[in-house]
């Protein structure tokens, strides 16, 4: 082959490989983080870590969750903004984050459809109303009663104003059609002693905060905020056997990536997180914490996601809710 015939061969070569699409490279190539708004030790971090360590598993590569608390979770968000898009840093989320602070923050340094891509759900908690084991109450029943009746007098605690808490217990009020006096606090540990005490009235949270504390007699859970009732208090009635079937309403997380993230790279993380949540070691694991798993497709979370969003949205409308 002369010098000529060399270089037309490998000028085709060359354009044939421009012409021709990449072949993607092998994903995990490296280890994978997990950054994740919340403190160690919550609901959402112990989940996290029991789908890391099942996903460090499958993929051969360390997969890390990375704590980055605080700010209504705009820390964490920011970061995991500005990731690179190739998969390898990924954002542990919640329906605060998702679809409640894009309406109560006009102003929010992110747009949650924008800036990620939807992977899939991981859990979710439902919800209960839990009052003073020694109060006044019997049920769900006396409660709303002494709520209609003593407009303003009866009050409740949360995290913080905006909290899924606060707007689950918001969303109750309003159903009832009753207007309570809403106590916030800086998480849930400030606020239990207020409710145990009874001199705040109910608290509405997840089942993991205050099942010690009802198991040990201290709080009484009225009802559980689902159509159906949870494995760990199989004894308190669901929304829907006390007339309240609109108080559907839970805690989820989920897991996004940053925008950009290339399409097979969304199926391949949304794939194996389905397959890792369908293990009977990590659901049993999940259910230790209260949390039920829940793997979906990107299309249906998004779908769901943007669902969440009106419905909250409605609430805090509703509940004249600001953040000042």
């Amino acid at each position: 082959m002369n010098t000529r015939t060399l270089f037309l061969s490998l000028l085709a070569g060359v354009a044939l490989a421009a012409a021709s699409p990449a072949f993607p490279q092998a994903f995990p190539a490296k280890p994978v983080r997990i950054i994740s708004p919340y403190p160690n030790g919550l609901t959402p971090d112990i989940a996290a870590r029991a789908v890391a360590d099942r996903l460090s598993r499958t993929w051969n590569q360390p997969v890390i969750v990375e704590p980055r608390p605080g700010a209504n979770g705009f820390i964490a968000i920011g970061a995991a903004k500005k990731a690179a898009p190739d998969g390898h840093e990924l954002l542990l989320a919640g329906q605060a984050h998702l679809s409640i602070n894009p309406n109560i923050f006009p102003k929010a340094p992110y747009d949650a459809e924008q800036d990620f891509v939807p992977l899939s759900q991981i859990y979710r908690t439902p919800f209960f109303i839990a009052v003073a084991a020694a109060g006044p109450y019997k049920d769900v029943s006396d409660l709303i009663a002494a709520a209609k009746a003593s407009q303003k007098k009866l009050s409740y605690s949360s995290p913080y104003v905006g909290s899924p808490p606060h707007l689950g217990a918001a969303l109750f009020a309003h159903l009832i059609g009753a207007e309570m006096v809403h106590v916030p606090f800086k998480g849930v540990a400030q606020g239990l002693p207020e409710i145990v005490a009874g001199r705040l009235q109910l608290a509405f949270n997840t089942i993991p905060a205050f099942l010690p504390h009802v198991k040990a007699g201290r709080l009484k859970a009225f009802v559980i905020s689902a159509p159906k009732r949870s494995p760990l208090l199989p004894e308190v009635p669901a929304c829907t056997e006390v007339g309240l079937p609109g108080l559907d309403a839970n805690a989820w997380h989920a897991v996004v990536a940053p925008a950009g993230t290339p399409k097979e790279i969304v199926r391949k993380l949304q794939q194996t997180l389905a397959a890792t949540l369908a293990l009977p070691e990590v659901r049993s694991q999940l259910a230790a914490v209260g949390a039920e798993p829940v793997a979906s497709s990107p299309e249906d979370f998004a779908k769901f996601m943007r669902a969440e969003s009106q419905k909250w949205a409605r609430v805090i409308k509703a509940g004249g809710v600001k953040v000042e």
